[in-house]
This record gives structure tokens, sequence and C-alpha cells, in this order.
């Protein structure tokens, strides 16, 4: 099985891209968050990569990093969310605010994925939420979600890095956009406001690790 492919970006389309590896061009299905975070055409990436083998069909699914991938897997686990579905999810959603919103019991969050209803966000909030608090709990550990809300900017600042370097960004380039989401939501600025504002200023920068 390709566990990681390196090589040159051939060619893009809506949820899929061309990556020549040493002459030999492999095509991979991807959210459109990783595809965000590539380079243009002629540059080098390094995917992370599930293989899907089925009788009439090999399929490559690639990721930035390895937490989107394990969500991926994660997501195809519920009844009725294929491998399509889980990257039409984690084009509209990041693993952390996947999670999030299983933990709020979000269904309108989840609901926002093209082909994803009430009924099946309930499903996956119902069969994921076990996997989830296991997630965020640390041996002898509050849960994150019952964990007393960060005070103060520095604490916010803090933590919206520690998230954003789990997602798979480098500390040093996440920084700066951190800092000015801070500064334009205010001193009472949530912590999911924080990542939520600067994820929307490093969609179209690509800073991701490779």
């Amino acid at each position: 099985m390709i566990g990681k492919l390196t090589g040159r970006v051939d060619t893009q389309g809506e949820d899929w891209l061309l990556i020549d590896v040493g002459g030999v061009g492999y095509e991979i299905f991807c959210s459109a968050r990783t595809l965000r975070a590539l380079p243009e055409s002629g540059g080098t990436a390094t995917l992370m990569i599930a293989t899907h083998v089925r009788e009439d069909h090999i399929h490559l699914y690639g990721f930035a990093d390895e937490t989107e991938k394990a969500w991926f897997e994660r997501l195809q686990s519920v009844q009725g969310v294929g491998a399509r579905m889980a990257l039409a999810i984690l084009s509209i959603l990041p693993p952390e605010d996947i999670g999030n919103a299983i933990a709020r019991h979000d269904k309108k969050a989840i609901t926002q994925a093209p082909g994803v209803g009430g009924k099946l966000a309930e499903r996956i909030i119902n069969e994921l939420k076990d996997k989830v608090a296991k997630l965020t709990v640390a041996p002898g550990a509050a849960p994150a979600a019952a964990a007393a809300p960060a005070t103060g900017q520095e604490a916010v600042m803090r933590d919206a890095v520690s998230a954003l370097v789990h997602l798979g960004y480098r500390e040093t380039e996440v920084r700066p956009y951190v800092s000015e989401a801070l500064q334009a939501a205010g001193p009472e600025a949530s912590l999911d406001a924080v990542i939520r504002e600067t994820l929307k200023g490093l969609a179209p920068t690509g800073t991701m690790t490779r």
C-alpha cells in the first residue's frame, strides 16, 4: 500500500490533483483544505496517502497531515459515510472543528458539507462522540470540552497556535495571523473565533508543513 508520496504538482481539479513522482503520474483525491495548501503547478509537495482497493479500481486519497488522514478514516466508520462524503466534510470543516462540532452536538456545522443531511449528521455525532471524548482526554486530565476557558489574550494566543500546529501548520507562520485575528476580535475574543478567523487568513497562503 502507498502511505506517502512526494513529487511535483502537475495539474489540479476540483477535488483531485496529479502528482508526478519520478515520471509516474498519480491521481489523488483530496479535500479542498489540502488542495489549498499545495504549491502551484511545478512545485514539490508531500501528501500522506490512504489507498482504497476495490475489485474495479484503486483510489488514492491525499492529506496534508496525519490528523486529516485519521479523520478521513474515522468518518468512514459511520454508516452512510463513504470516502467522497468524508472528503466533503473535511473540505468544509478542518479536523479540530469536526471534533468540536461532535462534542457540542452541533448538527448545523456538519450539515454544511454537501450531501450531509440532518439524519446523517446526527448519526455521525452519535457514533463518534465517544471516540472524540477519548481523543480529548488524557489520563488523569479533565475533558478538553469541560476545561475552563482560557483567559487573557496570551492564553488564547497560546491555545490557538497550539491547535493550528496540531492541524499541520508551522508555528512561525501562524503566529502573525493569530495575532492579527486577536487584534481584530478584541480582548473578549473566544478561542474558537480566533481559530476560525486565523484559518480564513491562512487559507490562500498554503503554510502547512510538508
